[in-house]
Protein backbone atom coordinates (compact mmCIF):
# COMPACT_ATOMS: atom_id res chain seq x y z
CA UNK A 1 0.00 0.00 0.00
CA UNK A 2 1.19 3.59 0.08
CA UNK A 3 2.49 4.40 3.13
CA UNK A 4 1.86 7.94 1.98
CA UNK A 5 -1.08 7.78 4.46
CA UNK A 6 -1.99 4.19 5.76
CA UNK A 7 -5.12 3.72 8.02
CA UNK A 8 -4.81 7.18 9.42
CA UNK A 9 -7.90 9.39 10.84
CA UNK A 10 -9.20 12.17 9.08
CA UNK A 11 -7.88 14.65 11.72
CA UNK A 12 -4.14 12.97 11.04
CA UNK A 13 -4.32 12.90 7.25
CA UNK A 14 -5.01 16.18 7.44
CA UNK A 15 -1.88 17.00 9.68
CA UNK A 16 0.24 14.90 7.74
CA UNK A 17 -1.10 16.65 4.33
CA UNK A 18 0.30 20.28 5.35
CA UNK A 19 3.82 18.64 5.67
CA UNK A 20 6.36 18.15 2.71
CA UNK A 21 8.69 15.18 1.78
CA UNK A 22 9.97 12.21 3.50
CA UNK A 23 12.00 14.12 6.26
CA UNK A 24 8.74 16.39 6.97
CA UNK A 25 6.97 13.03 7.54
CA UNK A 26 9.91 11.54 10.05
CA UNK A 27 9.57 14.85 12.15
CA UNK A 28 8.26 14.00 15.67
CA UNK A 29 4.67 14.68 16.57
CA UNK A 30 3.37 17.84 18.95
CA UNK A 31 4.68 18.67 22.39
CA UNK A 32 1.82 15.99 24.83
CA UNK A 33 2.86 13.23 22.19
CA UNK A 34 6.34 14.33 22.31
CA UNK A 35 6.38 14.09 26.18
CA UNK A 36 4.94 10.70 25.92
CA UNK A 37 7.94 9.48 24.29
CA UNK A 38 10.03 10.57 26.63
CA UNK A 39 10.39 7.26 28.30
CA UNK A 40 12.90 5.02 26.77
CA UNK A 41 12.81 1.71 25.09
CA UNK A 42 15.74 -1.06 25.17
CA UNK A 43 16.94 -3.56 22.06
CA UNK A 44 16.50 -6.21 21.28
CA UNK A 45 12.53 -5.14 21.65
CA UNK A 46 11.93 -8.99 21.85
CA UNK A 47 14.76 -11.26 22.99
CA UNK A 48 13.47 -14.32 21.09
CA UNK A 49 13.96 -16.07 18.15
CA UNK A 50 11.72 -13.77 15.48
CA UNK A 51 13.68 -13.52 12.15
CA UNK A 52 12.76 -12.35 8.71
CA UNK A 53 10.31 -9.74 9.98
CA UNK A 54 7.54 -8.07 7.93
CA UNK A 55 6.15 -5.52 9.64
CA UNK A 56 2.79 -3.65 8.84
CA UNK A 57 0.55 -0.92 10.93
CA UNK A 58 -3.11 -1.46 10.92
CA UNK A 59 -4.95 1.47 12.00
CA UNK A 60 -3.11 1.35 16.07
CA UNK A 61 -2.03 -1.76 15.67
CA UNK A 62 1.30 -2.92 14.42
CA UNK A 63 1.68 -6.59 13.36
CA UNK A 64 4.87 -8.34 12.41
CA UNK A 65 5.75 -12.09 10.87
CA UNK A 66 8.44 -13.92 11.02
CA UNK A 67 10.19 -17.11 9.86
CA UNK A 68 9.77 -20.82 11.22
CA UNK A 69 11.46 -23.29 9.27
CA UNK A 70 9.88 -26.47 10.05
CA UNK A 71 7.79 -25.46 13.21
CA UNK A 72 4.14 -25.76 12.68
CA UNK A 73 2.19 -23.97 12.90
CA UNK A 74 3.61 -21.73 10.67
CA UNK A 75 4.95 -17.77 10.27
CA UNK A 76 3.79 -16.09 13.75
CA UNK A 77 2.00 -12.95 13.50
CA UNK A 78 3.16 -10.64 16.26
CA UNK A 79 0.86 -8.13 17.54
CA UNK A 80 1.67 -4.45 19.63
CA UNK A 81 0.47 -1.42 20.04
CA UNK A 82 3.72 0.65 20.60
CA UNK A 83 6.43 -1.17 18.51
CA UNK A 84 8.13 -2.25 21.80
CA UNK A 85 5.82 -4.86 23.41
CA UNK A 86 4.83 -7.76 21.44
CA UNK A 87 2.41 -10.68 21.65
CA UNK A 88 1.94 -13.57 19.48
CA UNK A 89 -1.51 -13.14 17.65
CA UNK A 90 -1.82 -16.47 16.24
CA UNK A 91 -0.23 -18.29 12.90
CA UNK A 92 -0.47 -17.58 9.30
CA UNK A 93 0.36 -21.02 7.74
CA UNK A 94 -1.91 -23.30 10.33
CA UNK A 95 -0.28 -26.52 8.86
CA UNK A 96 2.66 -27.57 6.83
CA UNK A 97 0.58 -29.40 4.00
CA UNK A 98 3.78 -29.32 1.97
CA UNK A 99 4.55 -32.56 1.71
CA UNK A 100 4.81 -35.87 4.25
CA UNK A 101 8.51 -34.93 5.44
CA UNK A 102 6.60 -31.99 7.37
CA UNK A 103 4.84 -34.68 8.95
CA UNK A 104 8.18 -36.85 9.90
CA UNK A 105 6.95 -39.72 7.71
CA UNK A 106 9.82 -41.01 6.25
CA UNK A 107 11.69 -37.75 5.57
CA UNK A 108 12.42 -34.37 7.61
CA UNK A 109 11.92 -30.85 6.31
CA UNK A 110 14.21 -29.66 8.90
CA UNK A 111 15.65 -25.99 8.24
CA UNK A 112 13.43 -25.63 4.83
CA UNK A 113 9.41 -24.71 5.40
CA UNK A 114 8.99 -21.11 6.43
CA UNK A 115 11.36 -18.92 5.24
CA UNK A 116 11.41 -15.23 5.04
CA UNK A 117 7.82 -14.14 3.83
CA UNK A 118 5.68 -11.18 3.85
CA UNK A 119 2.83 -10.21 5.95
CA UNK A 120 0.53 -7.48 4.07
CA UNK A 121 -3.06 -5.92 4.97
CA UNK A 122 -5.52 -5.19 2.10
CA UNK A 123 -8.13 -2.16 3.30
CA UNK A 124 -10.37 -2.85 0.74
CA UNK A 125 -11.68 -6.33 1.57
CA UNK A 126 -9.91 -5.81 5.08
CA UNK A 127 -8.01 -8.96 4.54
CA UNK A 128 -4.90 -9.81 5.68
CA UNK A 129 -2.64 -11.86 3.22
CA UNK A 130 0.45 -13.87 4.14
CA UNK A 131 2.47 -14.56 0.77
CA UNK A 132 5.75 -17.14 1.17
CA UNK A 133 7.62 -19.90 -1.46
CA UNK A 134 8.03 -23.05 -0.24
CA UNK A 135 11.11 -25.69 -1.03
CA UNK A 136 11.82 -23.29 -4.00
CA UNK A 137 9.04 -24.89 -6.09
CA UNK A 138 5.68 -22.48 -5.63
CA UNK A 139 4.53 -19.73 -3.85
CA UNK A 140 1.25 -20.09 -1.23
CA UNK A 141 -0.92 -17.34 -0.41
CA UNK A 142 -2.99 -17.10 2.98
CA UNK A 143 -5.52 -14.55 3.94
CA UNK A 144 -7.56 -13.93 7.36
CA UNK A 145 -10.61 -11.39 8.50
CA UNK A 146 -8.38 -10.85 11.63
CA UNK A 147 -4.39 -11.72 12.40
CA UNK A 148 -5.11 -13.81 15.06
CA UNK A 149 -7.09 -16.02 12.41
CA UNK A 150 -8.58 -18.02 11.13
CA UNK A 151 -6.42 -18.24 8.77
CA UNK A 152 -7.02 -19.96 5.05
CA UNK A 153 -4.82 -21.16 2.02
CA UNK A 154 -6.45 -18.27 -0.54
CA UNK A 155 -4.14 -20.00 -3.83
CA UNK A 156 -0.69 -21.87 -4.97
CA UNK A 157 1.12 -19.78 -7.54
CA UNK A 158 3.85 -21.73 -9.84
CA UNK A 159 6.51 -19.08 -9.74
CA UNK A 160 8.35 -19.37 -6.16
CA UNK A 161 8.67 -15.46 -4.95
CA UNK A 162 12.06 -16.29 -2.95
CA UNK A 163 12.09 -13.64 0.06
CA UNK A 164 9.08 -12.08 -0.97
CA UNK A 165 7.62 -8.77 -0.12
CA UNK A 166 3.81 -7.77 -1.20
CA UNK A 167 2.49 -4.58 -1.72
CA UNK A 168 -0.84 -3.58 -1.77
CA UNK A 169 -0.57 0.05 -4.29
CA UNK A 170 -2.61 2.62 -3.29
CA UNK A 171 -5.09 1.66 -6.38
CA UNK A 172 -5.38 -1.75 -4.82
CA UNK A 173 -3.05 -3.01 -7.09
CA UNK A 174 -0.89 -6.55 -5.64
CA UNK A 175 2.78 -6.76 -6.49
CA UNK A 176 5.50 -8.42 -5.31
CA UNK A 177 9.18 -8.19 -4.96
CA UNK A 178 11.65 -11.07 -5.21
CA UNK A 179 14.58 -12.72 -5.68
CA UNK A 180 18.27 -13.24 -4.57
CA UNK A 181 21.03 -11.09 -6.40
CA UNK A 182 18.31 -10.76 -9.35
CA UNK A 183 15.47 -8.86 -8.47
CA UNK A 184 11.71 -9.12 -9.70
CA UNK A 185 8.34 -7.51 -9.70
CA UNK A 186 5.34 -9.69 -10.10
CA UNK A 187 1.84 -8.35 -10.74
CA UNK A 188 -1.17 -10.12 -9.40
CA UNK A 189 -4.41 -10.19 -10.48
CA UNK A 190 -7.05 -8.31 -8.87
CA UNK A 191 -8.22 -11.10 -6.74
CA UNK A 192 -4.69 -11.97 -5.74
CA UNK A 193 -4.79 -15.64 -6.86
CA UNK A 194 -2.62 -15.66 -10.19
CA UNK A 195 0.27 -13.97 -11.45
CA UNK A 196 -0.06 -11.59 -14.51
CA UNK A 197 3.59 -10.15 -15.16
CA UNK A 198 6.86 -10.44 -13.58
CA UNK A 199 9.86 -8.72 -14.79
CA UNK A 200 13.23 -8.41 -13.53
CA UNK A 201 13.74 -4.85 -11.95
CA UNK A 202 17.30 -5.01 -10.96
CA UNK A 203 20.51 -7.29 -10.58
CA UNK A 204 22.99 -6.64 -7.61
CA UNK A 205 26.48 -5.40 -8.87
CA UNK A 206 29.07 -7.78 -8.01
CA UNK A 207 30.77 -5.14 -5.87
CA UNK A 208 27.94 -5.56 -3.29
CA UNK A 209 27.29 -9.37 -3.41
CA UNK A 210 23.77 -10.93 -2.54
CA UNK A 211 21.02 -9.00 -1.86
CA UNK A 212 17.87 -10.87 -0.55
CA UNK A 213 15.40 -10.73 1.86
CA UNK A 214 12.56 -7.79 0.02
CA UNK A 215 10.23 -5.77 1.51
CA UNK A 216 7.82 -4.05 -1.10
CA UNK A 217 6.83 -0.01 -0.08
CA UNK A 218 5.40 3.11 -2.03
CA UNK A 219 6.19 6.17 0.25
CA UNK A 220 5.25 9.40 -1.12
CA UNK A 221 4.17 7.87 -4.92
CA UNK A 222 7.97 6.71 -5.18
CA UNK A 223 8.50 2.77 -5.16
CA UNK A 224 11.04 1.25 -2.68
CA UNK A 225 12.31 -2.16 -2.34
CA UNK A 226 14.34 -2.68 0.90
CA UNK A 227 16.86 -5.74 0.52
CA UNK A 228 19.04 -7.31 3.26
CA UNK A 229 23.21 -8.01 2.27
CA UNK A 230 23.09 -11.02 4.45
CA UNK A 231 24.39 -11.18 7.29
CA UNK A 232 25.96 -7.44 7.67
CA UNK A 233 24.03 -4.88 5.05
CA UNK A 234 20.98 -3.07 4.11
CA UNK A 235 20.31 -2.02 1.27
CA UNK A 236 17.00 0.38 -0.93
CA UNK A 237 16.40 0.58 -4.23
CA UNK A 238 14.17 3.43 -5.79
CA UNK A 239 12.00 3.97 -8.59
CA UNK A 240 10.00 7.17 -9.52
CA UNK A 241 8.71 5.41 -12.66
CA UNK A 242 6.43 2.61 -11.27
CA UNK A 243 6.86 -0.54 -9.64
CA UNK A 244 8.30 -2.19 -12.52
CA UNK A 245 11.45 0.69 -12.21
CA UNK A 246 14.07 1.25 -13.30
CA UNK A 247 15.63 1.24 -9.83
CA UNK A 248 18.57 3.54 -8.15
CA UNK A 249 20.28 1.64 -5.48
CA UNK A 250 21.58 2.76 -1.85
CA UNK A 251 23.62 1.63 0.72
CA UNK A 252 21.60 1.88 4.07
CA UNK A 253 24.01 0.26 6.69
CA UNK A 254 27.07 -2.12 6.47
CA UNK A 255 28.79 -3.62 9.31
CA UNK A 256 26.92 -1.33 11.68
CA UNK A 257 27.87 -2.42 14.98
CA UNK A 258 24.36 -3.69 16.53
CA UNK A 259 22.79 -3.23 20.31
CA UNK A 260 23.51 -6.95 21.55
CA UNK A 261 27.01 -7.69 23.12
CA UNK A 262 28.60 -10.33 21.19
CA UNK A 263 25.78 -10.45 18.37
CA UNK A 264 26.05 -9.48 14.50
CA UNK A 265 24.78 -6.54 12.27
CA UNK A 266 20.97 -5.72 12.62
CA UNK A 267 19.43 -6.37 9.08
CA UNK A 268 16.58 -7.47 7.00
CA UNK A 269 13.10 -6.96 8.46
CA UNK A 270 11.03 -3.84 7.50
CA UNK A 271 10.28 -0.45 7.58
CA UNK A 272 6.84 0.74 9.53
CA UNK A 273 5.37 4.43 10.12
CA UNK A 274 3.87 5.05 13.11
CA UNK A 275 0.22 7.40 13.46
CA UNK A 276 2.25 10.32 13.95
CA UNK A 277 4.17 10.10 10.67
CA UNK A 278 7.56 8.78 12.23
CA UNK A 279 9.30 5.75 10.92
CA UNK A 280 11.13 2.83 12.35
CA UNK A 281 12.88 0.25 11.16
CA UNK A 282 12.37 -3.46 13.04
CA UNK A 283 15.36 -5.70 11.86
CA UNK A 284 16.94 -9.01 13.54
CA UNK A 285 20.29 -9.49 14.83
CA UNK A 286 22.45 -12.45 14.78
CA UNK A 287 22.29 -13.65 18.27
CA UNK A 288 23.09 -17.36 18.47
CA UNK A 289 22.67 -19.74 20.48
CA UNK A 290 19.40 -17.86 20.88
CA UNK A 291 18.76 -17.18 17.52
CA UNK A 292 17.52 -14.02 15.73
CA UNK A 293 16.33 -11.32 17.81
CA UNK A 294 14.49 -8.22 16.70
CA UNK A 295 15.61 -4.77 17.09
CA UNK A 296 14.28 -1.10 16.00
CA UNK A 297 15.59 2.00 15.27
CA UNK A 298 13.92 5.58 14.34
CA UNK A 299 14.25 6.67 10.64
CA UNK A 300 14.46 9.85 8.76
CA UNK A 301 14.60 10.31 5.04
CA UNK A 302 16.61 13.16 3.16
CA UNK A 303 15.41 15.71 0.77
CA UNK A 304 15.72 13.52 -1.92
CA UNK A 305 13.90 10.51 -0.48
CA UNK A 306 16.19 7.84 0.67
CA UNK A 307 15.75 6.61 4.38
CA UNK A 308 18.93 7.06 7.02
CA UNK A 309 18.83 5.03 10.47
CA UNK A 310 19.45 6.95 13.30
CA UNK A 311 22.81 5.70 15.21
CA UNK A 312 23.84 6.09 18.83
CA UNK A 313 27.21 6.98 18.85
CA UNK A 314 28.03 5.11 15.52
CA UNK A 315 25.81 1.96 16.25
CA UNK A 316 22.45 0.78 16.40
CA UNK A 317 21.27 2.38 19.79
CA UNK A 318 20.71 0.11 22.73
CA UNK A 319 18.28 2.77 23.94
CA UNK A 320 16.14 5.11 22.06
CA UNK A 321 13.28 7.06 23.01
CA UNK A 322 9.63 4.97 22.76
CA UNK A 323 7.73 5.94 19.81
CA UNK A 324 5.13 8.18 20.34
CA UNK A 325 1.66 6.46 20.08
CA UNK A 326 -1.64 6.77 21.56
CA UNK A 327 -1.67 4.61 24.57
CA UNK A 328 -2.90 0.75 23.98
CA UNK A 329 -6.08 -0.30 24.84
CA UNK A 330 -4.74 -3.10 27.06
CA UNK A 331 -1.37 -4.63 27.58
CA UNK A 332 -0.16 -7.29 25.61
CA UNK A 333 0.59 -10.88 26.62
CA UNK A 334 3.61 -11.25 27.84
CA UNK A 335 6.28 -13.76 26.26
CA UNK A 336 6.71 -15.11 29.11
CA UNK A 337 5.07 -16.65 32.90
CA UNK A 338 3.23 -19.38 33.62
CA UNK A 339 1.08 -21.58 30.70
CA UNK A 340 -1.25 -23.89 32.71
CA UNK A 341 -2.70 -25.23 29.30
CA UNK A 342 -6.40 -24.03 30.68
CA UNK A 343 -9.23 -24.62 28.21
CA UNK A 344 -8.86 -26.66 25.20
CA UNK A 345 -6.18 -25.38 22.78
CA UNK A 346 -2.62 -24.37 22.44
CA UNK A 347 -1.61 -20.96 23.37
CA UNK A 348 0.03 -19.08 20.27
CA UNK A 349 3.42 -19.54 22.05
CA UNK A 350 3.65 -22.68 20.96
CA UNK A 351 4.94 -24.29 18.15
CA UNK A 352 5.63 -27.54 17.07
CA UNK A 353 8.90 -29.94 15.57
CA UNK A 354 6.91 -30.31 12.14
CA UNK A 355 3.24 -31.14 12.23
CA UNK A 356 2.16 -33.32 15.09
CA UNK A 357 -0.18 -36.17 14.94
CA UNK A 358 -3.15 -34.54 15.83
CA UNK A 359 -4.66 -37.84 17.80
CA UNK A 360 -2.10 -38.03 20.09
CA UNK A 361 -2.54 -35.11 21.46
CA UNK A 362 -4.86 -33.04 23.43
CA UNK A 363 -5.50 -29.71 25.25
CA UNK A 364 -7.75 -29.98 28.76
CA UNK A 365 -6.77 -27.86 31.43
CA UNK A 366 -3.75 -29.64 30.94
CA UNK A 367 -1.51 -31.05 28.26
CA UNK A 368 -1.72 -34.64 27.33
CA UNK A 369 1.12 -36.09 25.31
CA UNK A 370 0.26 -39.74 24.03
CA UNK A 371 3.66 -41.51 22.20
CA UNK A 372 3.38 -40.84 18.68
CA UNK A 373 6.44 -42.52 17.14
CA UNK A 374 8.53 -45.65 18.31
CA UNK A 375 12.30 -44.33 17.84
CA UNK A 376 15.70 -44.27 19.73
CA UNK A 377 16.23 -40.74 17.76
CA UNK A 378 14.54 -37.66 19.39
CA UNK A 379 14.56 -35.51 15.84
CA UNK A 380 12.47 -38.64 14.32
CA UNK A 381 9.85 -38.46 17.29
CA UNK A 382 6.58 -36.57 16.38
CA UNK A 383 4.73 -34.36 18.67
CA UNK A 384 7.52 -32.60 20.44
CA UNK A 385 6.37 -29.42 21.03
CA UNK A 386 8.84 -26.01 21.21
CA UNK A 387 8.61 -22.68 22.75
CA UNK A 388 11.04 -20.10 22.71
CA UNK A 389 13.71 -18.98 24.83
CA UNK A 390 13.75 -15.53 26.31
CA UNK A 391 17.55 -13.93 26.52
CA UNK A 392 19.66 -13.23 27.90
CA UNK A 393 18.86 -16.35 30.64
CA UNK A 394 15.94 -18.01 31.17
CA UNK A 395 14.38 -21.06 32.63
CA UNK A 396 12.25 -23.48 31.97
CA UNK A 397 10.03 -25.53 34.52
CA UNK A 398 7.66 -28.03 33.87
CA UNK A 399 5.51 -30.25 36.15
CA UNK A 400 4.65 -33.88 34.69
CA UNK A 401 2.62 -36.42 34.84
CA UNK A 402 4.52 -39.47 34.46
CA UNK A 403 2.07 -42.15 35.92
CA UNK A 404 0.72 -43.29 32.32
CA UNK A 405 4.10 -44.23 30.56
CA UNK A 406 5.01 -47.69 29.06
CA UNK A 407 8.16 -49.46 29.61
CA UNK A 408 10.77 -48.03 26.97
CA UNK A 409 8.90 -44.39 26.82
CA UNK A 410 11.03 -41.41 27.34
CA UNK A 411 9.52 -38.16 27.94
CA UNK A 412 10.95 -34.89 29.56
CA UNK A 413 12.10 -30.95 28.59
CA UNK A 414 14.84 -30.85 25.90
CA UNK A 415 17.24 -28.07 24.68
CA UNK A 416 16.54 -28.72 21.29
CA UNK A 417 18.68 -27.53 17.96
CA UNK A 418 20.59 -29.21 15.57
CA UNK A 419 23.28 -30.47 18.76
CA UNK A 420 21.07 -30.96 22.30
CA UNK A 421 20.43 -31.82 25.66
CA UNK A 422 17.53 -33.21 27.59
CA UNK A 423 16.43 -34.51 31.37
CA UNK A 424 13.49 -36.76 31.20
CA UNK A 425 12.43 -39.59 32.83
CA UNK A 426 12.44 -43.27 31.02
CA UNK A 427 10.15 -46.30 31.94
CA UNK A 428 12.42 -49.25 31.77
CA UNK A 429 11.37 -53.11 33.21
CA UNK A 430 8.98 -51.53 35.14
CA UNK A 431 11.27 -48.86 37.07
CA UNK A 432 11.10 -45.61 36.29
CA UNK A 433 14.28 -43.00 36.38
CA UNK A 434 14.97 -39.21 35.89
CA UNK A 435 17.64 -39.14 33.51
CA UNK A 436 19.80 -36.16 31.86
CA UNK A 437 21.09 -36.94 27.69
CA UNK A 438 23.55 -35.11 25.84
CA UNK A 439 24.91 -36.43 22.73
CA UNK A 440 21.80 -35.67 19.96
CA UNK A 441 23.52 -34.30 16.88
CA UNK A 442 22.76 -33.56 13.56
CA UNK A 443 25.27 -33.07 10.08
CA UNK A 444 25.17 -30.31 8.04
CA UNK A 445 22.30 -32.13 5.87
CA UNK A 446 20.48 -32.24 8.70
CA UNK A 447 20.71 -36.06 9.22
CA UNK A 448 21.07 -37.81 12.71
CA UNK A 449 24.46 -38.10 14.00
CA UNK A 450 24.20 -38.98 17.37
CA UNK A 451 20.79 -40.45 18.92
CA UNK A 452 22.10 -38.97 22.78
CA UNK A 453 24.31 -40.46 25.91
CA UNK A 454 22.92 -40.75 29.18
CA UNK A 455 25.45 -39.20 31.67
CA UNK A 456 23.25 -38.95 35.11
CA UNK A 457 20.18 -40.82 36.64
CA UNK A 458 18.44 -41.14 39.91
CA UNK A 459 15.37 -43.11 40.73
CA UNK A 460 12.04 -41.55 40.63
CA UNK A 461 9.33 -41.74 43.32
CA UNK A 462 5.69 -41.10 42.58
CA UNK A 463 4.11 -40.66 39.49
CA UNK A 464 5.13 -36.75 39.61
CA UNK A 465 8.11 -34.44 38.95
CA UNK A 466 9.14 -31.20 37.93
CA UNK A 467 11.81 -30.87 35.24
CA UNK A 468 13.71 -27.73 35.14
CA UNK A 469 16.17 -26.31 31.98
CA UNK A 470 18.44 -22.95 32.48
CA UNK A 471 19.80 -21.63 29.05
CA UNK A 472 22.15 -18.65 28.73
CA UNK A 473 21.71 -17.90 25.14
CA UNK A 474 23.97 -14.45 25.14
CA UNK A 475 26.10 -14.42 21.89
CA UNK A 476 30.02 -14.99 21.01
CA UNK A 477 30.39 -18.28 22.17
CA UNK A 478 28.69 -21.22 23.22
CA UNK A 479 26.83 -21.12 26.07
CA UNK A 480 25.96 -23.38 29.29
CA UNK A 481 21.94 -25.21 29.25
CA UNK A 482 22.07 -26.91 32.69
CA UNK A 483 19.22 -29.25 33.94
CA UNK A 484 17.52 -30.28 37.09
CA UNK A 485 14.49 -31.83 38.81
CA UNK A 486 12.42 -31.88 42.00
CA UNK A 487 10.12 -34.42 43.80
CA UNK A 488 7.97 -31.50 45.38
CA UNK A 489 8.27 -28.39 43.38
CA UNK A 490 9.99 -26.44 45.82
CA UNK A 491 13.90 -27.99 46.38
CA UNK A 492 15.31 -28.82 42.83
CA UNK A 493 18.57 -31.04 42.24
CA UNK A 494 21.00 -30.77 39.42
CA UNK A 495 21.17 -33.29 37.30
CA UNK A 496 24.54 -33.84 34.94
CA UNK A 497 27.39 -31.90 34.13
CA UNK A 498 26.26 -28.46 31.65
CA UNK A 499 25.45 -28.42 28.08
CA UNK A 500 27.21 -26.42 25.86
CA UNK A 501 24.54 -24.89 23.20
CA UNK A 502 26.37 -24.62 20.29
CA UNK A 503 26.36 -20.65 18.22
CA UNK A 504 26.46 -22.07 14.77
CA UNK A 505 23.49 -20.00 12.77
CA UNK A 506 23.72 -22.56 9.91
CA UNK A 507 20.72 -24.31 11.77
CA UNK A 508 18.70 -20.58 11.23
CA UNK A 509 16.37 -21.36 14.07
CA UNK A 510 17.53 -21.05 17.86
CA UNK A 511 17.20 -23.31 20.72
CA UNK A 512 14.12 -23.49 22.21
CA UNK A 513 12.81 -25.10 25.08
CA UNK A 514 10.90 -28.68 23.63
CA UNK A 515 8.54 -31.10 25.38
CA UNK A 516 8.25 -34.83 24.57
CA UNK A 517 7.17 -38.26 24.86
CA UNK A 518 7.89 -41.15 22.71
CA UNK A 519 8.37 -44.82 23.06
CA UNK A 520 10.98 -46.90 22.04
CA UNK A 521 8.89 -50.14 22.19
CA UNK A 522 5.64 -49.76 21.43
CA UNK A 523 3.10 -47.01 21.29
CA UNK A 524 0.40 -46.71 23.99
CA UNK A 525 1.66 -44.48 26.77
CA UNK A 526 1.41 -41.15 27.91
CA UNK A 527 2.27 -38.22 29.53
CA UNK A 528 0.30 -35.19 30.94
CA UNK A 529 1.83 -31.60 31.57
CA UNK A 530 0.19 -29.62 34.09
CA UNK A 531 2.40 -25.75 34.37
CA UNK A 532 4.90 -24.64 32.14
CA UNK A 533 7.18 -21.61 33.77
CA UNK A 534 9.42 -19.23 31.40
CA UNK A 535 11.15 -17.59 34.09
CA UNK A 536 13.50 -14.90 33.93
CA UNK A 537 16.47 -13.96 36.80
Amino acid sequence: MDLSCPHLHPSRRRALAAATGLAAAAILPSAGASRAAAAQYTNPVIWQDFADIDVIRVGDTYYASASTMHYSPGAPVLRSYDLVNWEIAGHSVPVLDFGAKYDLNGARGYVRGIWASSLAYRPSNRTFYWLGQIDFARTYVYTAPAAEGPWNRLTTISTPYYDAGLLVDSDDTLYVAYGKTTISVAQLSPDGRTQVRTQQVFTTPSSVGTLEGARFYKINGQYYIFLTRPANGQYILKSSSGPFGPYTMRQVLLDLRGPIPGGGVPHQGGLVRTQSGAWYYLAFVDAYPGGRMPALAPVTWTWDGWPVVQLVDGAWGTSYPSPAVPAPPRQVTPLTGVDTFDGTTLKPRWEWNHNPDNTKWSVDNGLTLRTATVTRDLYWARNTLTHRIQGPTSTATVQLDHSSMRDGDRAGLALLRDSSAWIGVRRDGGATRVVMVNGLTMDSNWNTTGTGTEVASAPVPGGRIWLRASADIRPGAARPGTFSYSTDGATFTRLGPAFSMGNDWRFFMGYRFALFNHATQALGGAVRVTRFELSTP
